[in-house]
């Protein structure tokens, strides 16, 4: 009964993960045109890469998702089939994952291709590498280049009758 519990924690994972991926590449998307500066967090940005390149390595060289695995070996010491016996929300969730009858070299291309399109995001909106900060209050700004002219004027002493 657990080992039920536990695969159907793990395809709620699974679908987070997803999730992660397809959320944050609509979230840049979204960020680029208006250059929200979350949208170019490195933490972020890096992140995101990471998560679709292990999903593109795992299609390119026909590595079956660990986290599939995961929940099919704790499906089967719960005693439950894949298909059926699941709960209502591991059903519910295995199935906005794996889309029946579509062959794998479709879900295949879908990886490699949204791991070309984060790529691309990186390339066009790229995350900023160190943190911008603020100049420090109380310190003398630079000097504005020289004219010939003085850009500070003494005050003019009042005349006294």
């Amino acid at each position: 009964m657990w080992y039920g519990y536990l695969a159907d924690l793990v395809v709620f994972v699974h679908v987070l993960y997803v999730g992660y991926v397809l959320v944050g590449q609509l979230a840049i998307i979204v960020a680029a045109p208006f250059r929200w500066e979350w949208g170019r967090n490195p933490w972020f940005r890096f992140s995101h890469l990471l998560a679709i390149a292990i999903v593109a390595y795992e299609a390119l060289n026909d590595i079956r998702c660990p986290i599939t695995v995961w929940e099919e070996q704790l499906r089967t010491l719960g005693g439950q089939d894949m298909n059926a016996g699941q709960s209502f929300m591991g059903r519910l969730f295995h199935d906005i994952l794996f889309i029946p009858d579509l062959p794998e070299i479709f879900f295949n291309t879908l990886h490699v291709a949204m791991f070309v399109l984060v790529v691309q995001g990186l390339v066009m909106y790229p995350p900023r590498l160190w943190r911008r900060r603020p100049p420090a209050t109380g310190t003398l700004a630079s000097p504005a280049p020289s004219s010939g002219r003085s850009t500070h004027q003494a005050p003019i002493p009042a005349i006294v009758a």
